[in-house]
């Protein structure tokens, strides 16, 4: 099973996909930037990642701005010959940007994993992991 749903998210410029993501995409937008789910969107790498449907996992949906970064641009003084305001890169990836974000969110939780769901032309959507490590089903298992 897991095989026919990983070929579904693999093939490029899948319409039946497109279309249901596009709808998806309508409600993710006015959504909060980080959202807990009941089960995740791709559950084939969810799997691969490490998540179990039981007590203790939970998963969430994070939304985060694309692009490079932007510096001040100088105020006082000569205007240097190269301002060097655009084209910053981060030290981290976009996506441990969001795993940062939903680790602080969720305190008591420990983030397992996480992966790429979608993107626009603004941002772009992973889900995350969570694994509460109190939790009885957890901590027994």
């Amino acid at each position: 099973m897991y095989r026919h749903i990983a070929k579904t998210w693999r093939i490029k410029d899948n319409p039946a996909l497109e279309g249901i993501m596009r709808e998806r995409l309508i409600t993710w937008r006015k959504q909060p930037t980080v959202v807990r789910l009941e089960k995740p969107s791709k559950l084939h790498r969810a799997r691969a990642l490490g998540y179990k449907a039981k007590q203790g996992f939970v998963m969430t949906r994070i939304k985060v701005r694309r692009g490079g970064m932007r510096k001040l641009r100088p105020t006082s003084g000569r205007r240097p010959k190269h301002l060097g305001v655009v084209k910053y890169t981060t030290a981290q990836s976009i996506q441990q940007i969001a795993e940062q974000r939903v680790a602080k969110r969720y305190p008591n939780m420990k983030v397992v994993n996480s992966y790429w769901v979608w993107e626009d032309g603004r941002h772009k959507w992973f889900e995350v992991i969570l694994k509460d490590p109190d939790h009885p089903v957890i901590a027994n298992a």
